[in-house]
Parts: structure tokens; sequence; C-alpha cells
């Protein structure tokens, strides 16, 4: 498809699917039942986290979490005591367990008792080029298990380039935080990281999509390939690429494109 053709494509997609009616069925969901940044911040890290499967699922386990934490994060990541944790001891969504969750928290407590904001966590290692995202990712992963006993199984739930993983999850849930558009989907609420300096999620739907439309030439689906993928998304759009994601899933997953 030639270029102008297929930004006229896709800029169509952008604003069939970027609107409020795309929440309910999707986890972003369940960062929107909070108005408090730290809320957003830790309920979208746990859903995006908990983002693979059947979309029903993901949010009803992420809700359960929540509820546990009685639907205020932040405060009770603070202030949980060892008794508040039980319930978490019953939490499994696929291979994510107990063990997971537990650390997850002590992690979040570790945060909020130093920083403002889970953007500082990911920008440890900042800079104010475009190709930043996997310095940011690979310092992110580093800072997240560098708590003393950190469970080495848990490291899987957590992408980084340094494997050379797609970091699908965490390249969503960094849209969510950065990108400001108005058009109430993605929250905007970080200001450090730029949205030209996101990295496009690339999860099987958006692959096999952006391989019908020639965005991506790579055989293998890794962080190459998202890398590919947002390179190509920049010359459509270098200010806002990733905003090609709700073209993209939406083509995939909703048109069976």
């Amino acid at each position: 498809m030639i270029l102008e053709n297929l930004r006229e494509f896709l800029e169509e997609k952008v604003l069939e699917f970027n609107q409020p009616a795309f929440i309910p069925s999707d986890p972003i969901v369940v960062p929107h039942q909070f108005t408090k940044k730290q809320d957003i911040e830790i309920a979208g890290f746990f859903a995006a986290t908990l983002a693979w499967g059947q979309r029903k699922t993901i949010i009803q386990k992420s809700f359960q979490l929540l509820e546990w934490m009685d639907n205020s994060p932040h405060d009770f990541i603070l202030h949980h005591s060892e008794q508040d944790l039980r319930p978490f001891l019953a939490f499994k969504h696929r291979t994510f367990n107990d063990v997971d969750t537990l650390y997850f928290i002590a992690f979040f407590k570790f945060l909020y008792g130093k920083h403002e904001s889970l953007e500082d966590a990911f920008t440890l290692a900042w800079s104010g080029e475009v190709d930043v995202m996997e310095r940011l990712l690979t310092g992110f992963h580093e800072y997240f298990f560098s708590l003393e006993d950190a469970p080495a199984r848990t490291k899987k739930h957590v992408a980084t380039p340094a494997r050379k993983a797609a970091c699908k999850r965490i390249n969503m849930f960094l849209r969510w935080m950065v990108r400001d558009d108005g058009r109430g989907v993605d929250f905007g609420i970080w200001r450090k990281i730029k949205p030209y300096q996101l990295v496009c999620p690339c999860d099987l739907h958006v692959d096999r999509v952006a391989r019908k439309l020639g965005l991506i030439q790579r055989k293998q689906t890794d962080w190459l390939t998202a890398q590919e993928l947002t390179a190509n998304l920049r010359l459509l759009d270098p200010q806002d690429p990733v905003k090609y994601d709700f073209a993209l899933f939406g083509l995939g997953v909703i048109e069976k494109f």
C-alpha cells in the first residue's frame, strides 16, 4: 500500500477505535476506575501484566486484585499489614501466582516509599533521544528486581529487551500512561517520556495485521520486530506513532482483517 494511502487508511481506523466505547472491553478499563495518579499507575501495571488470554478474564482477575486492596491500591500498598496480604495467597492467573503478586506489592511499597510516581522507575536512564526505550525498559527491569530475595520465577512476567522480548505488555502500559490526545482512552499522566519515544505494543494480532500491511518484514516477533514496526509507524506520524496501535489492534481483533 502506498505510504500516503496507508496513512489515510490507518488514521481512519485510529478515529474509529480510539474512543471511550473501546474502554469497557479492554484491560484499560481497570485503571479507568480511578482518578488518583498512583492508583491509575498501580491498577494499570497489574492489568497490563495480566493481559494475556481472554480479555474478559484479564479484567475480572485485575478487579479481584484491586478489591483485595480495598479499591484503593496506593493507600493499600503503603499501609497494608501482613494479615492484609493473606487473600493474595490464593491469587492465580495463568502462570502469574501468589509469589509474583506479593513481590509486585513489595516492589510498589518500596517504590512509593521513595518516589511520587512509577514514571520515576522507568526514567532512571533518561535521555531525550527518540530511540531511548530499550535503555529505559532494561533499566526498569533491573530496578524492579533489585529488592533482596526477588523471586527468579517472577522475572518472566516483566519483559526486558535484554532478553530480546517484544515487551508488548510494558509498551502497552506505557502507551496508557504517556499518550494524551484528549480522546478519553489513554491517560497521558506522565510528562517526562514523550509519545514519539514509545514503542508500539506488538502482540499476535498487531503483528499479523502489520505484516499484511507491509509494516513488518522481520520473520520472528521480538524486540527488533517491535522497533521495526515503530520505525515504520514513525514515517506515518513522527510525533505519535503508537496511536496506530488502536488501528492495528482493532483491525486484528474486531475486524479480523
